[in-house]
């Protein structure tokens, strides 16, 4: 038989985790995290991540994996999360990938290649170094000589992008769009994804980011920096902590810092929007404020 994976999808804050627990109950299943923030230690309230009790209720997979300043890759995330998919088929449990995190999800389901080449930090430097002298078209030639199916693809104005397709290119000796290509993978999947109205989101949202900070995000932050995880780093850069960070250096009021936790939050349901499409027809969609909603998904499944 072939294996099965089912994942719960949506914007922020549709209740996504909620969901995902009572199908797990129900299907003898176990949660397999799909949220690129959640996978960080010591980030708990800022990411929302499950609670105690939420974890304890069902086994919870690929949460708090590494610290918040050791570097992360999607390939990586892709090697873990396939080999937690096999084993919870091993032991005939029902994987639920649960985030909002498209990239990851879409990566998974769609069986993308993706190449396991870290930074090359010297190259990058001379690469951008040239693109400030010559400017951008340079390294669009140099990508179209060894890869004109990336440079007629990827825009001549993003260098990072650019970049990114001759350093894998060079270091792989396979052209950056092949590894753009997709391999089926060796399961079936089902897709259930959570939406609500713009103005019931953003309220939902709103209220959230208000119990985040009553529940201590201030705190979190400043236990972090103790710990010697700056500002500065990447995972920093998350929503939430970053507007906190600039609170807490003098540069926001706590009230600024707030109002704009939630017009980020707001911008990102947007973006996820463009990764989990409402015409896109291997989602099946559900009302998140309908009140069984569980059954509904069940029903679906």
């Amino acid at each position: 038989m072939t294996p099965r994976l089912i994942a719960v999808v949506g914007a922020t804050a549709t209740g996504k985790t909620a969901l995902a627990i009572a199908l797990a109950r129900s299907l003898g299943g176990e949660i397999v995290n799909a949220d690129s923030r959640q996978i960080y230690r010591g980030m708990d309230i800022g990411t929302a991540k499950p609670t105690a009790a939420e974890r304890d209720a069902v086994p919870h997979h690929l949460i708090d994996i590494i610290e918040p300043d050791e570097p992360f890759s999607l390939a990586l995330y892709l090697d873990l999360a396939r080999k937690t998919l096999d084993e919870l088929w091993a032991r005939g449990k029902q994987p639920i990938l649960v985030g909002g995190t498209g990239q990851y999800i879409w990566s998974l389901v769609e069986g993308w290649r993706v190449p396991r080449v870290p930074p090359d930090a010297a190259l990058r430097s001379e690469l951008e170094a040239r693109a400030e002298r010559e400017g951008a078209e340079a390294l669009v030639a140099e990508l179209r000589a060894i890869d004109p199916a990336s440079a007629d693809a990827i825009d001549g104005r993003n260098v990072r992008r650019i970049i990114r397709a001759i350093e894998v290119t060079r270091a792989t000796g396979v052209p950056f769009s092949e590894w753009r290509k997709k391999e089926a993978p060796p399961f079936e999947t089902a897709v259930v994804g959570l939406r609500l109205d713009r103005a019931a989101l953003h309220a939902r949202i709103d209220a959230r980011v208000d119990a985040m900070i009553r529940a201590g995000l201030i705190g979190e932050m400043q236990a972090l920096a103790r710990a010697g995880y700056g500002c500065d780093l990447p995972s920093m850069s998350s929503i939430g902590y970053r507007e906190i960070c600039a609170y807490l250096s003098g540069e926001s009021t706590l009230a600024a810092a707030t109002a704009r936790i939630k017009t980020e939050t707001h911008r990102l349901a947007r973006v996820q929007h463009t990764w989990f499409r409402d015409d896109d027809p291997r989602i099946a969609w559900l009302d998140a404020a309908v009140r069984d909603l569980s059954a509904r998904a069940l029903a679906v499944l």
